[in-house]
């Protein structure tokens, strides 16, 4: 098949989030297939990917959109009732670019990542096209808007929140839409009465995130993985480290947490002490992931899967999460992860690992079982496959 990806953030380096999803994806479906991709790049030193990414694809289109841009787009909102997500990544640009394409070349498929760039083929309905959310972004913004926020703050995410609701709509426009949990994709039809839509989990890189090396003698390391400006993310390990460590450190007081992941906001960063380490980036991640005892994911808010679950149980660390992306795996309590919600059943769970081998062995071999059965990412790229050619034939 001739497939065109039309992607919000160029998908290179692939470390974390979107980039990680459509890297991976188009790494394993361009052996077979001849893929395209048309993007965004939000700095001029994003242009310097494009040599890596035509190993994969064969034609690569970048569009320029400084953060500025994206910025004067967002003053739109005054009397457009677009979400902001949406109209950040607004662009004529981009929009003639795609119709250039279009215009020369047939696509069998065509991919488009989030509900940011849904608006550039909603109504070209003669083409085979696929709507691939990261998550459920309406359930998300519901989450957030629940936590506790100053007045303005407050004000904004509900006013974004129905407009993210209200136009979440648009998937109904497409072939078919794609989520990555069962979490969402229920929550979706419910909502939005919608019948076209199916899971695409989010997967692991295998070869990267290898088990065995693993060593479950050590007890005292704590680890969360991450970008440190998401705002999940920030809330995350600034709760953990208030509420959850401090009940840990009463049994184990030479635990250490270690916080790793790029650009760690100022909030984060105030979190460091004796005890706890704020690497910043990261590139070898399983390392690290492989130096801890526990990994822990205390989100509060969110939507879809967590890749630092994944990644944690692929290589057999035990994880203690949050409801929070774990629902939405489809697995069990204890298989691979371990979910808690209250703060200290969170920190008692954590004990009992740090306090057995024994239990963060088994805990850990159940997860690598799990990952590797439904979560490479050579298995989701095969159910991806079936997805553009279901289209294709529409």
């Amino acid at each position: 098949m001739k497939i065109l990806f039309l992607a919000n953030r160029i998908p290179y380096p692939p470390y974390r989030g979107d980039k990680l999803k459509i890297f991976n994806l188009a790494k394993r479906l361009s052996k077979s297939h001849e893929l395209h991709l048309l993007t965004f790049a939000q700095t001029k030193e994003e242009f310097g990917y494009k040599p890596e990414l035509e190993k994969i694809f064969k034609e690569v289109n970048l569009v320029y959109l400084p953060k500025w841009k994206s910025a004067l787009s967002c003053l739109t909102a005054a009397w457009d009732t677009k979400p902001l997500q949406v109209l950040y990544f607004q662009s004529g640009e981009m929009k003639a670019q795609l119709n250039e394409i279009l215009s020369r070349d047939k696509f069998d498929a065509i991919h488009v990542q989030h509900l940011r760039m849904s608006p550039y083929l909603k109504d070209r309905k003669d083409l085979p096209r696929i709507l691939d959310l990261p998550d459920a972004f309406s359930l998300y913004w519901e989450r957030r808007k629940k936590m506790q926020r100053n007045l303005p703050r407050r004000i904004f995410e509900n006013i974004e929140q129905r407009r993210v609701l209200k136009y979440e709509a648009v998937t109904k426009d497409y072939n078919l839409s794609l989520v990555c949990s069962n979490e969402d994709l229920d929550y979706l039809k419910e909502v939005h009465r919608m019948d076209n839509i199916k899971l695409l989990p989010n997967g692991v890189d295998l070869d990267l995130f290898k088990a065995g090396g693993h060593d479950y003698g050590h007890n005292h390391t704590l680890l969360f993985t991450g970008n440190m400006d998401y705002a999940p993310n920030v809330d995350a390990v600034v709760y953990f480290t208030e509420e959850i460590l401090p009940l840990v450190r009463t049994r184990f007081p030479d635990t250490k947490f270690i916080i790793a992941g790029q650009r760690p906001v100022a909030k984060v960063q105030a979190l460091a002490s004796e005890y706890v380490q704020v690497t910043g980036f990261v590139k070898d991640l399983a390392k690290v992931y492989n130096e801890a005892s526990v990994v822990v994911a205390p989100l509060r808010f969110g939507a879809g899967t967590q890749n630092k679950v994944l990644e944690a149980m692929a290589m057999g660390v035990p994880v203690v999460c949050s409801h929070i992306g774990f629902k939405g795996l489809g697995i069990q309590s204890g298989e691979g992860a371990v979910m808690q919600t209250e703060p200290g059943r969170f920190a008692e769970t954590i004990v009992e690992l740090l306090s057995s081998a024994d239990m963060r062995r088994d805990v850990g071999a159940r997860g690598v079982e799990i990952i590797h059965s439904r979560f490479g990412w050579d298995v989701i790229a095969s159910v991806l496959e079936g997805y553009l050619r279901e289209v294709s034939r529409s």
